[in-house]
C-alpha cells in the first residue's frame, strides 16, 4: 500500500525571505491601530523570537488580546488584501522551486505556522497549497474576537500535536513527510517527520542540523 505524504513548511524566513509580523505591525502602526510604542515591542518581540528566548505565550496573549471585539471577517478581508500588498512577493525563489517539486510528487503542501489563521489562508490561496495549520481565535455569537487563541498554540510542541492530528485524520505518513524551518523553535517538528529541511537556519538551527547530519538549504 503506498504511504500519503506530506511536505510541511513554516512561513517566516522559511518560505518567505522576512518575518511578516513586522510587517503587519508596521500596516497596524500606519493605519493608526497600533501606537510607536507598541510597534517598538512588536519589534522587540520579533528579535527574540529569532533568538528563542521569549514566553511566546504571554506575548501571544498580549498580541491578540489588543483585537478583542474586532469582527472576524473585517480582520480577515483586512489580512488578505495586506498579504496581497506587502508579502506574496516576498516567497523565495527557492521556496517556489521546492513547492512545485512536491506538487510533481503528489505530496500534500502543508502551511504550518504560528502566523494567524488570516495570514494562512491568504499565503495557502495565494501559492494554491493544500491545508495550513495555524493559531486561530475564537469569537463570540456576533463574530467578535475574544482576543484569545484556540489552543495548543501552534509553535514549538503545539506544532508536532497539530501535525500529527492532522496527519492521523488524513493518513499521511509522518515518517516519510518532510517539514522546512529556519528556526531552532521548530526543532521538535523537525525530528518529528522523516524528512527535515533546515532552511536558511538560524545560528544554534545550524549547529543542529550539522550535528544531526540533516540538509541545510539556502533559498
Amino acid at each position: 500500500m503506498s504511504r500519503r505524504i506530506a511536505a510541511f513548511f513554516d512561513l517566516d524566513r522559511t518560505l518567505l525571505e522576512v518575518n511578516s509580523a513586522g510587517l503587519w505591525a508596521k500596516h497596524e502602526l500606519l493605519g493608526g491601530n497600533i501606537s510607536a510604542r507598541q510597534f517598538a515591542r512588536v519589534v522587540l518581540w520579533n528579535t527574540l523570537y529569532h533568538l528563542s528566548i521569549i514566553d511566546i505565550e504571554a506575548a501571544f496573549r498580549e498580541a491578540v488580546a489588543h483585537y478583542r471585539g474586532r469582527r472576524y471577517r473585517d480582520l480577515e478581508e483586512e489580512t488578505r488584501q495586506w498579504f496581497a500588498r506587502e508579502v506574496a512577493h516576498r516567497i523565495r525563489p527557492g521556496a517556489r522551486r521546492t513547492l512545485r517539486e512536491h506538487r510533481e510528487q503528489g505530496h500534500d503542501l502543508v502551511l504550518l505556522t504560528s502566523a494567524s489563521a488570516f495570514e494562512a489562508r491568504a499565503a495557502v490561496e495565494t501559492w494554491s497549497l493544500d491545508d495550513y495549520l495555524s493559531n486561530d481565535f475564537p469569537t463570540d455569537d456576533d463574530g467578535r474576537l475574544l482576543g484569545t487563541f484556540v489552543p495548543p498554540l501552534c509553535y514549538g510542541e503545539g506544532k508536532v500535536r497539530r501535525a500529527q492530528a492532522w496527519a492521523s485524520e488524513r493518513e499521511v505518513d509522518l515518517a516519510h513527510s518532510y517539514f522546512y524551518s529556519d528556526s531552532l523553535t521548530d526543532f521538535p517538528m523537525l525530528r518529528a517527520v522523516g524528512y527535515p529541511r533546515v532552511v536558511s537556519p538560524d545560528p544554534r538551527l545550524r549547529r543542529a542540523a550539522k550535528r544531526l547530519g540533516w540538509p541545510i538549504l539556502e533559498w
